[in-house]
């Protein structure tokens, strides 16, 4: 039986951070998937990032997975490219025009560089964003995007490079829980053994987690995008632009437009009701849902009015939690088993920091940040399956306006 410091199931991006993090810090890795490495949601995410949160250290580490981007070839030896055209966020109502207020001033406090701006002057920035109808516009200039797989990958061939062990199409069908500690996983490879035993399986998480017996409250959801064929005048330096209130952002690719969002009547997805060899890319998608959506903002963005060619649709399960905030941290009644996930939409861009924070967590036992409001043991007991789909899907649809009811703060940074 093959042994190891730690096991990380799940190559996605937050899964792919941790592995590379534990291998920076000397551990000996073995990172696992069902699918190839690096192939699933993360790599069809929309590569935003957004540095302006609601609470400090969600801000703080947003902050610091952007830095460590920018220093991504340097620090894993894997070059990474991304733009950073800064973004845009429009408020169409006046009560999203301070909640944009509240979330600048905190931004400000910590140092990044965003202002309050014109309808005109963001039209100036992105020509694509019609000014009817706008109330305010926040500008955060040092938000970046990138092609979301070049993330998970990097991370992956940066942690092999240190040692670790890449073992894509390995099926695991339990985590073995020997006197309430992990000890080894069970997978069609063989038994593989560890004390540390990570899931970061994405929308397979709570799946995972149950083969230790583990409950794990997040709900898959599926979200989609679409690409543009290129269109004249579509430029890299043009920010990133998200109308609030109708939970749609736009941002360049390929020389046409991405456009995503977050519909009213999202779809969940259940992974342990789909055979085994689902994968993301078997994923049924649904046009007409981006096609609603931009109904809902052609006055901001007319453009998508006209027929415009396609060449990409895509979508993947990003994990849902009831109060909006990531869970990190050790299960309970099951030692040495940590759970990285609950991405809320927003992982892929913050995995370089939580990944980094969890192989903190493993190796010396605590984090520079306090992070107990993503601790696991957090969900109340006894929440129906129905209450906990009804709090997600609420997180969903409301993602870009939806208030965090327990706002903390860096006390411990």
């Amino acid at each position: 039986m093959e042994k190891f410091d730690a096991i990380v199931i799940g190559s996605g991006a937050l899964g792919a951070s941790t592995a590379f993090h534990l291998a920076k810090a000397g551990k000996s890795v073995a990172l696992l998937d069902r699918a190839e490495i690096a192939s699933q949601t993360s790599a069809r995410a929309a590569g935003l990032s957004g540095q302006v949160r609601q609470t400090e250290v969600m801000t703080k580490l947003a902050m610091r997975a952007i830095d460590k981007i920018r220093r991504f070839a340097e620090e894993t030896g894997e070059e990474i490219e991304y733009f950073q055209p800064g973004s845009m966020s429009v408020a169409r109502f006046p009560e999203h025009a301070a909640m944009l207020q509240e979330r600048l001033a905190l931004a400000k406090n910590l140092g990044l560089d965003v202002d309050m701006i014109s309808p005109d002057h963001a039209h100036e920035l992105n020509p694509f964003l019609a000014t009817k109808g706008i109330v305010a516009v926040a500008y955060m200039r040092q938000d970046i995007f990138l092609e979301p797989v070049q993330v998970p990958r990097g991370y992956a061939n940066g942690a092999k490079r240190l040692g670790a062990v890449l073992l894509p199409h390995t099926h695991v069908s339990e985590i073995v829980v020997e006197n309430g500690a992990v000890s080894r996983v069970v997978t069609d490879r063989g038994d593989l053994a560890a004390k540390t035993i990570v899931d970061a399986a994405g929308g397979w998480l709570s799946l995972v987690a149950s083969f230790a017996g583990s409950n794990v409250p997040v709900v898959a959801m599926r979200h989609q995008l679409m690409i543009t064929a290129p269109i004249e005048g579509v430029e890299t330096t043009q920010p990133i632009t998200r109308i609030i209130d109708a939970n749609v952002y736009v941002r360049p690719d390929k020389g046409g437009l991405m456009f995503g969002g977050y519909e009213k009547d999202p779809k969940p997805v259940d992974v342990s009701q789909m055979s085994p060899s689902f994968r993301i890319e078997d994923l049924e998608l649904d046009l007409s849902v981006l096609k609603r959506l931009t109904e809902t903002v052609k006055d901001q963005l007319p453009i998508f009015q006209q027929d415009l060619k396609l060449q990409e649709h895509r979508g993947g399960l990003p994990t849902m939690t009831t109060d909006g905030h990531h869970i990190l941290g050790e299960a309970p009644g099951a030692k040495g088993l940590y759970v990285l996930g609950g991405c809320n939409v927003g992982g892929l861009s913050i995995a370089p920091a939580l990944g980094e924070q969890l192989a903190e967590l493993i190796v010396n036992g605590r984090t520079e940040l306090d992070l107990s409001p993503m601790a696991l043991d957090r969900f109340a007991a006894g929440m129906s399956e129905s209450e906990m789909l009804e709090k997600c899907r609420e997180r969903y649809v409301h993602y870009y306006t939806f208030r965090f009811k327990d706002n903390f703060s860096a006390a411990a940074a």
